[in-house]
């Protein structure tokens, strides 16, 4: 698994889970949701994704879209 991949699970990953907990607990679950939503974003227009480096440095093999 790339880091690509990773990236793209746990984004996902944590908008399900906000919206879940949005709807089981409170509504300013869709804070989070947001946020990812806002991340993502920034790391398309600007390739800069903090999750991304984390994981390079993990040694995770890059992919086509975080190759930096």
């Amino acid at each position: 698994m790339n880091i690509d991949r990773v990236v793209m699970v746990f984004a996902g990953s944590m908008i399900l889970l906000s919206l879940v907990l949005s709807q089981l607990h409170h509504g300013y679950w869709l804070w989070l949701t947001a946020i990812v939503g806002a991340n993502l974003l920034q790391a398309a227009l600007t390739g800069f994704c903090p999750l991304a480096r984390l994981l390079k440095k993990m040694g995770l093999p890059a992919g086509a879209a975080f190759n930096q």
